[in-house]
């Protein structure tokens, strides 16, 4: 039988200190070969705005392998709905049998919150209590909660490109609306940009010394980025998959492109920094940045719980798949 999960199912089975857990997990057993994580292949036709992402992994000790179809549809904007959509199918590692089918949104926000997260207690400095933010949608609120688990962050600033969005996330959470992208950066300790950007929203002339920074928003397309090319040289950059990296961010494939960089400047892991075998933050001065594309392993680390938690809670529905 195969489970399916859907948006409210998940919202009522997921915890994020446990996902935070598990994609800590997910990144170590990466770097010590014990899962797979290819780079994903994105389905575009020439001249078409919509694209199609191919999220595929396998974990040994998670007994899963699993596949996001991830739409990225930036016309749905217009239409009122999500630009981004995706669905997780799940195989059983030991049968190759259908475990499970789950809605992708939810996990998809939860995951990458806790990559963050889990970045910035490896990467940031243990006395940072700043948060800042570029951004303040559903991904926003979701990183106040997972950062706040890993560092007691005593200040909150957000700007938004839309004011009133900022106030109401200011409203709710307790953060500071600042006037513009640049007050974030020079007031934050810890800085996560959070907007579906295509050109930089950030610029690496407001980067202070000891900054941490979560590049997170710009969607997995090789032209768009949030963080300026000077941003991207001045930082110890650490990129969740250098696969990943290397096929479909922005923020590192322009600098790239640009001959402000070579490839070794994006080549650490974040899972090679968890378990030593890459340098992580080396000096209080220095400027750490995490480039979160988002990988098909963490949403495998999610989909482990959430299988787990349905089947003993009773939650999902079940059905038979042939095969």
């Amino acid at each position: 039988m195969t489970l399916v999960l859907t948006r409210s199912d998940v919202l009522a089975l997921i915890s994020l200190p446990e996902v935070i857990a598990a994609v800590r997990r997910a990144h170590a057993d990466l770097a010590h070969g014990t899962a797979v994580q290819p780079a994903p292949t994105a389905l575009r036709l020439p001249g078409s705005d919509p694209a199609f992402l191919v999220m595929p992994a396998f974990s040994e000790s998670a007994r899963l392998a699993t596949v996001k179809l991830l739409a990225d549809i930036p016309g749905n904007r217009d239409r009122g709905l999500p630009v981004q959509r995706s669905a997780i199918l799940a195989l059983s590692a030991a049968d190759g049998s259908c475990a499970a089918l789950l809605d992708g949104g939810t996990v998809t926000r939860f995951r990458t919150a806790a990559a963050s997260a889990v970045a910035t207690a490896t990467l940031a400095r243990p006395d940072s209590r700043v948060l800042g933010l570029v951004g303040a949608g559903g991904l926003a609120h979701t990183h106040v909660a997972a950062l706040r688990a890993v560092l007691p962050f005593e200040r909150i600033v957000v700007w938004s490109r839309t004011a009133a969005t900022a106030h109401a996330f200011a409203a709710e959470t307790g953060a500071e609306p600042v006037d513009s992208a640049e007050e974030v950066v020079r007031a934050a300790d810890v800085l996560c940009t959070l907007t579906p950007a295509r050109e930089p929203v950030v610029r690496g002339a407001w980067f202070r010394p000891g900054l941490h920074v979560n590049a997170v928003g710009a969607p997995p397309r090789p032209d768009h980025r949030e963080i300026d090319s000077a941003g991207m040289r001045s930082a110890r950059v650490v990129v969740d998959s250098r696969a990943t990296a290397l096929t479909e961010s922005g923020d590192v494939l322009i600098p790239l492109r640009e001959g402000v960089f070579g490839a070794e400047h994006v080549g650490d892991e974040l899972g090679e920094v968890l378990i030593g075998a890459k340098p992580g933050r080396s000096e209080a001065d220095q400027i750490t940045l995490y480039n979160s594309l988002g990988i098909g392993l963490q949403d495998l680390a999610a989909a482990r719980l959430l299988i787990d938690a349905a089947r003993d809670r009773g939650i999902g529905t079940e059905i038979d798949l042939i095969g």
